[in-house]
C-alpha cells in the first residue's frame, strides 16, 4: 500500500510534541498532528512503544538549539516498535502489517512520539516474535550507537579486548553484549548498582567507579575503548590503557555543544579542528586512533541487532512503562529518564 491508499485511513495523529525548550512541562499531548505524505523509501509505522531516549531529554532542555530552534515545534523520539501501516513506493524490504523496529538518525526532527512515525526503510528491520513491542523498543538507538563504534569503526574481532567506560546505561550495556557475542573480553567500569546487570550481559570484570580506583583495578591493555561518561578523566583512562593501534571512541562528542554556543557557522567548523587535532595528538603521542562517535542507521548492524535479539543475546531492560495520556495523574509528558535503563510509553 501505497501513501495513496493510506489518506483516507490517517491524515492526522496524536502526538507528544515540544513547542519551546525548557523542562518536562514544555512538552504537550496534541490530538491531531498531521502525518505528511511518504517519500518512495519511506515506511509509515503506527507504533505500539517508543522508548525515553537520554537524547531527547537533552534535547528537549536545548541541546543541539543551533540546528533545532528554527525548526520547532519538535516531536520528540528517536526509537520505535510497532506495525508497518504504509509503504513507500520504492520499499522493497518490507510490507503492510509486518511487526518491526527500528531508530531514527539524530537529527531526525519528527521523531517517533507519536501514534504514526515515519522512517526510512534502512532504519527498520523485522521485530523478532520472542521480543515485545515494549523490550523492542528500548533496543535500537542504543545498539546502534555501540555497533557504529564496535563493529564500524574500531572493527573489533574474536579474541580482542574491550573496555567500556559506563557499562551500566544502555549504549555501554548493548557494547558489552555485542562485544561477547562476537567473542571479544570485556571490562567495565559502573556504579555500584550495575555491577550485577553488566556481569549478566557477559562483561568478564565489572569495577565500581566509586569505590574503587580504576587504573589500579583494571589489568592490561585494550584494543578498544569506548567511552559513554566523555568527561577528561575518562577520557584520559582509556587513552592510557589503550594498546598502539587501538581505538578510543567517545558519544561526547563537541559539535553539538560548540555549535549552541557559537553558531553553526563557528561551531561545526572550530569542532572539525578539535577533533583533527586530538586525532593527531594522540596518533604521534600513544600511537593509537581517536574518534567521536554517533548513531547512524546501519542495514547491516539491524539486522545483526535483530539477530541478536531473536536470540535473546541482547537486551536492553526496561524500567517503566506508562500510556500516553493527559490525565493528571497518569502525566507522562512529565517523566525524567532513569540512568541506567529505558523508559516507554506503549499502546
Amino acid at each position: 500500500m501505497t501513501m495513496i491508499g493510506l489518506r483516507s485511513i490517517v491524515t492526522s495523529c496524536r502526538a507528544v510534541v515540544l513547542p519551546r525548550f525548557g523542562g518536562p512541562e514544555v512538552l504537550e499531548v496534541r490530538p491531531k498532528v498531521e502525518v505528511p505524505d511518504l517519500k518512495p523509501h519511506e515506511v509509515l509505522v503506527r507504533a505500539r512503544a517508543v522508548s525515553i531516549n537520554p537524547l531527547d531529554t537533552r534535547m528537549r532542555s536545548g541541546y543541539g538549539r543551533s540546528i533545532f530552534e528554527p525548526l520547532l515545534p519538535l516531536i520528540l523520539g528517536r526509537d520505535i516498535s510497532g506495525e508497518v501501516a504504509a509503504i513507500g513506493s520504492s520499499v522493497q524490504s518490507l510490507s503492510v502489517g509486518q511487526e518491526v523496529f527500528g531508530a531514527l538518525h539524530p537529527t531526525a526532527v519528527r521523531g517517533t512520539y507519536t501514534d504514526y512515525a515515519i522512517l526510512s526503510e534502512d532504519e527498520l528491520t523485522l521485530k523478532p516474535p520472542s521480543v515485545t513491542h515494549v523490550e523492542a523498543s528500548a533496543i535500537p538507538f542504543a545498539a546502534l550507537t555501540a555497533w557504529r563504534a564496535l563493529r564500524s569503526t574500531a572493527r573489533i574481532t574474536d579474541g580482542q579486548r574491550l573496555l567500556v567506560l559506563g557499562g551500566g546505561g544502555a549504549v555501554g550495556l548493548a557494547a558489552i553484549q555485542l562485544s561477547v557475542s562476537i567473542g571479544c573480553d570485556v571490562a567495565t567500569t559502573c556504579g555500584g548498582q550495575s555491577i550485577e546487570r553488566v556481569l549478566a550481559a557477559g562483561a568478564e570484570q565489572a569495577v565500581d567507579y566509586t569505590a574503587e580506583d580504576v587504573e589500579l583495578a583494571i589489568k592490561g591493555k585494550f584494543d578498544a575503548v569506548l567511552d559513554t561518561i566523555g568527561v577528561p578523566e575518562t577520557e584520559r583512562i582509556g587513552i592510557n590503557l589503550l594498546r598502539k593501534g587501538g581505538y578510543y571512541m567517545t558519544l561526547q562528542g563537541e559539535a553539538a555543544s560548540l555549535a549552541d554556543r557559537y553558531g553553526l557557522a563557528i561551531g561545526l567548523p572550530a569542532a572539525t579542528t578539535i577533533l583533527l587535532k586530538k586525532q593527531f595528538q594522540y596518533r604521534y603521542s600513544h600511537g593509537i586512533e581517536y574518534w567521536w562517535t554517533y548513531m547512524r542507521a546501519d542495514p547491516e548492524g539491524l539486522d545483526e541487532i535483530r539477530r541478536l535479539s531473536e536470540s535473546g543475546k541482547l537486551k536492553i531492560p526496561v524500567e517503566k512503562t506508562f500510556p500516553i495520556t493527559q490525565e493528571p495523574d497518569k502525566d507522562v509528558i512529565h517523566l525524567e529518564l532513569s540512568k541506567n535503563s529505558r523508559s516507554c510509553f506503549s499502546r
